[in-house]
């Protein structure tokens, strides 16, 4: 999951060199071939397990629907609202449309860590947003203020399919579907959904050498490689925990801006990446074994045993010879 985030994390810096591109032809060009690429890798899954998948259609098409509407919300809000507003509305409030999701379907309870965690990554990941916003060329992105709640709503909208598309994914791993089966069919679906938002907004792609290359390595290592181990991830934990680590990207956004592309972070940046820090290791640390009051004792009684009372039967009743 934090290499997934570490990796999603670079495709900010990545977009920098192909300024020409629009937001739509990079989300379908990094989602779109990506997820094409995970369905190709995983087709004697997919082919294996195509009933199990046929049981699960809904959950499937609910699945890639959100792969497909994702990216375009998600680099659209970027657009229109800045870079850091855009990220932390759209990464920063996923994990809590996840525990939203799970609550209601699952009848999921919050967990005092992971609440305690998340409330670390989300005031981490504001300070960055604030951080960033401090020194934001608001001219360069419309700055107006129907731009910034335009931006704002699809932020949301990509925090919602980001969380349904993982919780998708989980539900199908955990009715006996292997990850790499379940994420292919999903993204592989969503891949071709995209396909012709590509075909429409993807010409300056090859305009240049760059701006192919950046198209490519969105696809490639981003996207592709970053969701496979994300889908193994997924194996492994619910989708709160997986978006609530995803937290990481923003962190790793705003170093990478600061070492490649030579922006300046504040004190208040540095601090939000501290937190975010301390929200994954409060995560992934293993928790401490209980402990229990005697040696070999149980926190529940064996129900087969049968239970001996130790109180004294009172004089003058049938209750001793009993």
């Amino acid at each position: 999951m934090l290499a997934a985030s570490v990796l999603w994390g670079t495709t900010g810096t990545a977009a920098t060199f192909a300024p020409n591109v629009g937001p739509l032809a990079i989300g379908a060009v990094a989602m779109g071939l990506g997820g094409l690429l995970q369905a190709l890798i995983a087709a004697p899954g997919i082919v294996h397990h195509a009933s199990r998948l046929r049981e699960r259609r809904g959950t499937v098409l609910l699945g890639a629907g959100s792969v497909a509407v994702y990216p375009l919300a998600f680099y659209s809000s970027m657009h229109l609202a800045g870079v850091a507003v855009g990220t932390v509305v759209s990464i920063g409030t996923a994990p809590l449309a996840s525990v939203l999701i799970e609550r209601v379907v699952d009848g999921r309870r919050l967990t005092r860590r992971w609440t305690f965690a998340a409330t670390l990554g989300l005031l981490g990941t504001l300070l960055l947003c604030v951080a960033e916003a401090s020194h934001a060329d608001v001219g360069a992105e419309g700055g107006s203020v129907a731009a910034t709640l335009l931006g704002t709503g699809l932020g949301l909208v990509a925090a919602t399919t980001y969380a349904l598309y993982a919780w998708s994914a989980h539900r199908l791993i955990a009715r006996r579907i292997p990850s790499h089966a379940a994420m292919g069919a999903v993204f592989g679906i969503g891949g071709l959904v995209l396909l012709p938002v590509l075909a429409v907004t993807g010409a300056p792609l090859v305009d240049s050498w760059s701006d192919a290359a950046v198209g490519a390595y969105m696809a490639l290592i981003p996207m592709f490689v970053g969701y496979v181990l994300f889908g193994r991830g997924l194996a492994r934990v619910p989708a709160s925990t997986a978006t609530t680590l995803s937290l990481l990207e923003p962190a790793v956004a705003a170093v990478l801006a600061v070492a490649v592309v030579g922006e300046r972070l504040p004190a208040t940046g540095w601090t939000g990446v501290t937190l975010v820090v301390a929200c994954l290791a409060v995560i992934t640390l293993p928790a401490p074994a209980p402990r229990n009051r005697q040696p070999g004792a149980t926190a529940f009684p064996d129900p087969r045993k049968k239970r001996t009372s130790t109180r004294t039967p009172k004089r003058g009743t049938n209750a001793g010879k009993l």
